[in-house]
């Protein structure tokens, strides 16, 4: 175990792995497995931390047990846990790593171990190239391709990192930063400024008040850090925990505007921004305009307090950091038509959330609950259909039975809405998991796709075509299947299933699973422009993943959506209307 002080998140990884090396092992109990799982569930979603509490404070959480609370406490009190470390030595832990690969569960891991020595990812290639995988039960010759196919994409992601990871430490270390009596100013800037969905790193950009030298020593000695890069008197370079690289630059309050919208990017955006400054006589960089020499008498330095000033300066709008990219919006920016992009508070509701009925985290009413404190006005539940069998899909008499829970607890609300609908399979043939009737006695169905991913793409494209023209279906769920670093998106032709959708009235969803952010940003413009509505749809399997919406917006901003495009930013008594409007159609 590190010396570092432990976090929830500590606590929570060390049950996992427990839970995990005991299936490893062969344990027999199957009980004793889930134990450990629900535990790790259940401590990721207390709001205090765990290195303060008492062994019987531990013992209050709902799904913690005598035997893991005292587990706990031993962790607290020492920092190691004899029992973990114990597993560790029998197994090796890298084994672990192996669950990562796409294609690989427990049970395979162990035979891979048990019969051919597999302890790691290297060791798994090394066999797959050499053809041992072709006479073991439940692999061979094309499971061996796939993979070598999964360890290549390993590799090739091995620097890369989800926004969301990257995030939650560049909000921590600038708001830190911003509480030194030496800084004024401190963001973060980058790709994940962009609102990027993969991130290499994390730029941090400083505004000093006097010299930069306490800012880096403050920086430098931050618990977040393990090891330091590089260090000059302005920047340095570090290693966070977790082998995220982040560099700190420390400059003037009068360059701070300049330095944020370099280190923003994007390469293409700054190199398009210099050639307007030299268009019009200035030199343009990171620390401020410069008059070009043979018109030194001739200029007036402009004066710039902001970001918006260096673009105002060149004749243009301001460019929300989402748009540079160099994909079109200098053009808008000098006709000033950059639309006001959708913001997270612009969201009224949401209608992607799994319960405790299928399988999600949390109750109805816990969902609603934290859907009201984010203070949307609706919320749909969304549990996913009876094919689903991994993801205890509702049968039809299920579905009726939470119907009417919604309804009792619709009935206690003031200005809070849940409605009801349904995560419906997309079957390999483009029917779907629940007949018209079982459909239209619901609020609204969203169809997603969950098995046979490596059709082909006309066949593909054609599934989901025939899915869309179900006049019950009212949103296609994301749209690829893709999981960013872990799984491609399927082949389908998008194009054509934006046309589809535009054809049948079909909302697209923007999956903001930050493992998903599917559909992806760049198809949003043409949805835009074929009036296809977005919804921006959390996909949460618990209370606190409903909060995930926010890498939605994100990634719209990006698709350049306003309030227009996005049909969650309608209220209640409006998306009531549409919903109402779309089974019109359905009944005519």
């Amino acid at each position: 175990m590190s010396s570092e002080p432990l976090n929830n998140q500590d606590y929570c990884h060390v049950l996992n792995d427990i839970a995990l090396l005991l299936e490893l092992k062969g344990e027999e109990n199957p009980f004793r497995i889930r134990a450990y799982l629900h535990a790790s569930k259940m401590l990721s979603r207390i709001p205090w931390k765990l290195a303060g509490a008492t062994e019987e404070q531990v013992k209050e959480i709902e799904g913690v047990g005598e035997s893991i609370a005292k587990k706990i406490a031993e962790l607290t009190r020492t920092g190691h846990l004899k029992f973990y470390e114990e597993l560790c030595k029998e197994l090796p832990l890298d084994i672990l790593t192996l669950l990562n690969i796409p294609g690989l569960g427990v049970r395979k891991v162990r035979i891979l171990y048990e019969r051919l020595g597999v302890t790691s990812a290297t060791s798994l290639e090394k066999v797959c190239r050499e053809g041992k995988l072709i006479n073991i039960p439940g692999f061979g010759k094309k499971a061996s391709r796939k993979l070598l196919q999964s360890l290549e994409d390993m590799h090739r992601n091995a620097e890369k990192f989800l926004a969301a990871q990257v995030l939650p430490l560049a909000v921590e270390l600038v708001e830190e930063l911003e509480r030194l009596s030496e800084v004024s100013l401190a963001a973060y800037a980058g790709s994940l400024r962009r609102g990027k969905e993969i991130v290499r790193d994390i730029d941090l950009v400083v505004a000093r008040k006097t010299s930069s030298s306490r800012v880096l020593s403050f920086f430098i000695l931050h618990p977040l850090i393990e090891s330091v890069l590089a260090k000059g008197t302005t920047r340095c370079t570090v290693r966070l925990r977790g082998g995220i690289p982040c560099d700190l630059r420390v400059v003037t309050e009068e360059e701070y505007p300049f330095a944020l919208a370099y280190f923003t990017g994007s390469r293409e955006h700054n190199v398009r921004l210099r050639s307007l400054a030299l268009r019009d006589g200035w030199s343009l960089n990171e620390y401020g305009f410069t008059p070009r020499k043979e018109r030194i008498r001739k200029q007036v330095t402009p004066k710039v307090d902001d970001e918006a000033d260096i673009y105002q300066a060149l004749g243009l709008q301001f460019i929300p950091p989402e748009l540079r990219e160099d994909h079109g919006e200098f053009s808008a920016a000098a006709a000033k038509s950059i639309p006001s992009l959708v913001e997270m508070k612009n969201l009224k509701g949401i209608f992607h959330c799994h319960t405790i009925d299928s399988d999600g985290c949390d109750s109805l009413a816990s969902m609603a609950t934290a859907g009201m404190k984010l203070g949307f006005q609706y919320l749909g539940i969304s549990d996913h259909s009876k094919s689903l069998v991994r993801g205890n899909g509702l049968n039809e008499k299920a579905i009726m039975e939470q119907r009417r829970t919604i309804s009792q607890l619709n009935a206690s609300y003031e200005n809070f809405h849940l409605f009801s609908g349904i995560e419906c399979d997309i079957l390999k043939d483009g029917g779907l998991d629940f007949s018209d009737e079982v459909l239209a006695s619901l609020d609204y169905t969203i169809a997603s796709v969950h098995t046979s991913f490596s059709l082909p793409a006309a066949v593909m494209t054609r599934r989901i075509i025939r899915a869309l023209s179900n006049p019950y279906v009212t949103v296609l769920g994301h749209l690829t299947g893709r999981l960013l670093l872990k799984r491609l998106p399927y082949r389908v032709d998008i194009p054509a299933v934006i046309e589809a959708a535009a054809s049948t009235g079909t909302w697209i969803e923007l999956n903001a699973n930050p493992n998903r952010l599917d559909m992806e940003c760049s198809w949003w413009p043409l949805a835009s422009e074929k009036r296809v509505k977005c919804v921006i749809n959390p996909d949460a399997h618990s209370a606190r993943n409903i909060q995930d919406v926010s890498f939605g917006v994100r990634s719209a901003r990006r698709g350049g959506l306003t309030t227009r495009d996005v049909v969650n930013c309608l209220t209640f008594s409006e998306i009531t209307s549409a919903l109402r409007a779309k089974r019109r159609e359905a009944s005519q």
